[in-house]
């Protein structure tokens, strides 16, 4: 019975787009010993991973409330062996670099072969790491210009502020997103102005979408 129990994968997809869930769900249809729990945002996907306890947590960056970055913060700060994969449109080197230095096991990007995923759940749920290969060449021989990308020199704190201001989020929507004092976000957006360059809030918004953080 025990051994029944340990080949159980259980997975959770936190992704706001219906396609891409029905799509994941199909990959693993085949196989018995893997059940799919889903979440459309970061909140329910950090409650959902509390009361489920994936094996392995597959996060979209781009989620409708705060990204996806900030959901790993969460989940990792609660639980640091947690495994997680990030899966995204995003494929800039810049940001495959900036998940694994959160503590993220796997990268894939939603432009990859469906059975790229496939892999990386296995390889993460057996306590490997794993990056799709044209990621992971990418960011060998991307190092310049990760180092020149801002992202690189920002904390994961101030990106997720200026990814919201960016979307258009005031300063205070932007602290009750966060659970954060307004002070706390205040003074870290004159920081980001500083680190940017940015002559005022409004060019600050600019960079941010410039960016496109998600």
């Amino acid at each position: 019975m025990q051994n029944i129990a340990k080949s159980t994968t259980r997975i959770l997809i936190v992704d706001d787009h219906p396609v891409v869930v029905s799509g994941c769900r199909s990959l693993f249809a085949s196989d018995a010993t893997v059940k799919i729990d889903e979440a459309a945002d970061a909140k329910s996907g950090h409650k959902a991973f509390l009361t489920r306890r994936p094996d392995v947590t597959i996060i979209d960056i781009k989620l409708p409330d705060v990204s996806g970055f900030e959901l790993m913060r969460r989940i990792r700060k609660g639980d640091p062996d947690a495994k997680i994969i990030m899966f995204s449109m995003n494929d800039d080197p810049a940001f495959v670099v900036r998940a694994v230095e959160m503590g993220a096991q796997g990268y894939v990007a939603k432009g990859d072969d469906p059975r790229t995923l496939v892999k990386a759940v296995r390889k993460v749920v057996s306590g490997e790491n794993f990056i799709s290969p044209q990621l992971a060449e990418a960011v060998t021989f991307s190092g310049a210009s990760i180092k020149a990308n801002p992202a690189s020199q920002m904390t994961a704190r101030e990106l997720e502020i200026l990814r919201l201001l960016g979307r258009g989020d005031k300063i205070v929507e932007v602290a009750d997103a966060l659970d954060i004092s307004y002070k706390t976000v205040a003074n870290t957006t004159s920081l980001l102005k500083q680190k940017l360059g940015a002559k005022n809030h409004s060019d600050l918004i600019r960079i941010a979408v410039e960016m496109e953080l998600g």
